[in-house]
């Protein structure tokens, strides 16, 4: 007996790849995302004009270089969307391998572009941030891992992913890049969590963030000053979160008018970290619940779709990519609004930014893959595989 897993559409023999691709795509996701990017570009027009101006580039030098990042992502995307999931797989893991390697690399051969922090490559005409690409890649690894070792006589699967989760930590540490990490330990605790974690792990690693924290806290003099100016009652007006804060007060509901806003003159991450600030206080209240609508709407319908995915790897996989593109949007949009503190990270396809626009376009295009329409074996085949 055969079923599909989302929907009622039958694959038909001969038909071409476009075809199908289109045919079995989640096309809400895929809308969704395509509005995000346009929405970037919009407030792109508002919030990297100052910023081109003061480092004497033409007003619109960042939109336009935005605009071919964005056709390369999408194109990664619709390329890693038409994949099956064991070719995603395959390319997963070796991409895991020259993402780390990358990363390992940078103390050596990084810089830091007088930010205080390793983390990127210079290209001469562009810069390269490996973290970004290494995350998506990482959870294929350890969906694959931890799939494998339910597998009858599998390897320790969640033992290998553990141990490879702590070195990545340490590599993202060294940087320092606690956000990043951040994201890899949370996006490992969710594939961990549905592949079938004890309560009582889990709440071991809660334990050891906190102490790590703590340790960071003491120990790092970039870490401290972040977590001292969310701590302080009273913001600074003069940093970026205090006019973060002043930009969306001021906005309110409908926000000042189009190109009406002042923060991007006074933010130097406005088109990147703080993009959400610009859209605040230019177009409001509305304009921030908007793109909120769209992050939501991705996450829940992947989410949903992943419910009904009786494959265990496809399962894995989805689950951690749809947790880190949430998870990435969330942070950057509770540090804009003050609930979290300041992280230094984009807002996927909406702030500017090279690396993690394409790198984001891998993920979803890894994503889209796997929450498209398929057939399936009936559940019974699958409970009589895994008893042989």
């Amino acid at each position: 007996m055969t079923e599909i897993a989302h929907g009622t559409v039958a694959p038909l023999p001969g038909e071409a790849i476009l075809s199908r691709w289109w045919r079995t795509v989640d096309k809400v996701t895929l809308g969704c995302l395509l509005t995000l990017f346009a929405v970037g570009i919009l407030l792109g027009l508002a919030a990297s004009v100052p910023l081109a101006e003061r480092n004497g580039l033409r007003p619109f030098h960042y939109v336009e270089r935005q605009l071919v990042f964005g056709v390369m992502a999408f194109a990664v995307m619709a390329v890693a969307s038409a994949m099956s999931p064991t070719a995603i797989r395959r390319l997963g893991v070796l991409g895991f391998v020259g993402a780390f390697v990358a990363v390992a690399l940078l103390p050596v051969l990084g810089t830091d572009f007088g930010k205080g922090a390793v983390r990127w490559y210079s290209l001469g005409f562009a810069s390269l941030q490996p973290s970004e690409f290494l995350k998506p890649v990482f959870v294929i690894l350890t969906a694959w891992l931890m799939a494998a070792s339910h597998a009858p006589h599998g390897p320790p699967g969640k033992t290998i992913s553990a141990a490879i989760t702590v070195v990545i930590l340490a590599f993202l540490a060294l940087q320092p890049d606690f956000g990043q990490a951040m994201l890899t330990l949370v996006a490992w605790s969710s594939i961990y969590f549905v592949a079938g974690a004890p309560i009582a792990l889990l709440t071991g690693v809660v334990a050891a963030v906190v102490l790590v924290g703590l340790f960071a806290y003491h120990n790092s003099e970039h870490f401290a000053r972040r977590i001292d100016g969310f701590l302080n009652p009273e913001i600074d007006p003069r940093t970026q979160l205090g006019y973060a804060t002043d930009a969306i007060r001021e906005g309110g509901i409908f926000g000042t008018g189009v190109n009406e806003g002042q923060v991007k003159w006074n933010l130097p991450d406005a088109h990147t970290d703080f993009i959400v600030a610009v859209a605040a206080e230019e177009y409001g209240l509305v304009m921030v619940l908007f793109i909120t609508a769209l992050f939501a709407t991705v996450t829940l319908r992947c989410l949903m779709r992943l419910t009904r995915e009786r494959d265990l790897f496809c399962r894995l996989a989805g689950t951690g990519l749809t947790v880190l593109f949430a998870a990435q949007a969330f942070v950057n949009l509770g540090v804009a609004v003050r609930l979290l503190p300041a992280k230094g990270m984009t807002l996927p396809f909406v702030s500017y930014g090279g690396s993690s626009l394409v790198a984001m376009g891998a993920l979803t295009g890894m994503l889209l893959a796997f929450t498209r329409t398929r057939p399936q074996n009936d559940i019974g085949d699958h409970l009589l595989r895994g008893a042989r």
